[in-house]
């Protein structure tokens, strides 16, 4: 009897089957501790998880090593979540993880979530509880390690922004068991100092190394805290309960810094144009204020006792000017009547006839003469001529219309 004769690669392939529909093997979570574990420069992460009795090849492909908050590490012991598959290649089946938690990180995370749940009920992380960040404050109190990235990550960054702020350190132990009460004294030491603001951090570690700021007492401590204070534990995807009891949360200590140390150059800047803009709405306002006064005062000339009267004497001598050019019209009309009837009573005046050979006869110069009537024969007559008088007497009288 011929038995078939398969590749190496067909019976790989052929487990890989079998292996790829077997429901229990698709989804699974295994618990062991990490016997090896090597992070590949591609991004995947390869390690081996063994028992008492056997070991168990893993991966974890870029792509979900992204979301492990922990760094994998020889001796932890871990659960492991994911799908059994043969490596065809190598004819190796191995876990293909999906997941990674420290093994009781569930329950951990569990008693955070149930701590968190209670402080929220009471109010400690109310936003009306929230006091705001002093946009330019002069002095930042610090609680974190001492030696660690942290605080020279927020020396840094204010020496660049501002180097007049005052930073006050109050180290605290960021991480182990006795850590908690560490920094709820720094924290009350440094509130006793009265910065304008406080920033409680770290860097980031695993969610064990993040675990003292979880503290229900270090959680108090940070709501009861009279000064403003910014949270800034681990790296931006860490949270923790200190985040949502602090007035504002920062996703890193270096964010922090940025957040309370205000930046003097843009300070100045924005200064700078206050004044400008001051300076100019003044001078604007300033001469407002004097077009106003000029009107004013121009309007209290009108209508106050000088102005009135100045007015008035205007109008007097606009008067006495048109009285005046009306006397020397009246009179230039008068003097032309005058001149006129000077011209006519000259005409008919008795030098004016006696100029024209006429004579002025009166009796004995006295009566004028103006009819026969009034002379007797032998009476003595009076005449005047142009250049002189002559004596004469009548010799004989004769009226017209009647007979001697």
């Amino acid at each position: 009897m011929n038995q078939p004769v398969f590749s190496v690669s067909q019976v790989n392939a052929y487990i890989r089957q079998m292996f790829s529909t077997n429901g229990r093997l698709r989804y699974l979570s295994v618990s062991g501790e990490v016997s090896s574990c090597n992070y590949h420069s591609s991004g995947h992460l390869y390690f081996t998880i063994k028992d008492k009795l056997g070991q168990l090849s893993c991966v974890m492909f870029a792509s979900a090593c992204r979301h492990l908050d922990f760094t994998l590490e020889k001796g932890q012991s871990v659960i492991v979540t994911g799908s059994i598959s043969v490596y065809e290649r190598d004819g190796k089946y191995q876990l293909y993880a999906e997941q990674i938690e420290k093994e009781g990180q569930g329950q951990l995370f569990a008693r955070i979530e149930q701590l968190k749940r209670r402080l929220e009920a009471e109010g400690l992380f109310s936003p009306e509880r929230k006091k705001p960040i002093p946009r330019f404050a002069t002095t930042v109190g610090i609680v974190t390690a001492a030696t660690g990235a942290a605080i020279h990550d927020i020396m840094q960054i204010s020496a660049r922004r501002n180097p007049y702020v005052q930073l006050l350190l109050q180290p605290a132990l960021v991480q182990g068991e006795a850590a908690p009460e560490s920094l709820v004294r720094a924290i009350r030491l440094l509130d006793m100092r009265k910065p304008d603001v406080i920033i409680l951090g770290r860097g980031g570690g695993s969610a064990e190394d993040l675990m003292a700021f979880n503290a229900e007492a270090v959680v108090r401590a940070v709501a009861e805290c009279e000064t403003p204070i910014i949270s800034a534990v681990g790296h931006e995807v860490d949270v923790a309960l200190t985040d949502f009891a602090a007035d504002l949360r920062a996703p890193t200590p270096s964010a922090a810094a940025e957040l309370a140390v205000f930046e003097y150059q843009a300070f100045a800047e924005e200064l700078a144009g206050f004044h400008s803009e001051l300076a100019y709405g003044m001078l604007q306002k300033l001469q407002r204020l004097r077009m106003r006064a000029d009107g004013l005062n121009e309007r209290l000339l009108r209508v106050g006792p000088a102005g009135s009267i100045r007015e008035k004497k205007d109008r007097l001598l606009g008067l006495r000017k048109e009285l005046r050019q009306g006397m020397r019209q009246k009179l230039l009309k008068r003097k032309h009547t005058l001149e006129l009837l000077a011209g006519k009573l000259h005409a008919g005046s008795p030098a004016a006839r006696l100029s024209g050979g006429y004579a002025y006869v009166s009796i004995d110069g006295k009566a004028p003469l103006v009819s026969v009537s009034q002379v007797t024969p032998g009476e003595r007559l009076k005449i005047s001529v142009k250049d002189g008088d002559l004596w004469a007497r009548a010799e004989e009288v004769a009226q017209y219309g009647k007979e001697q």
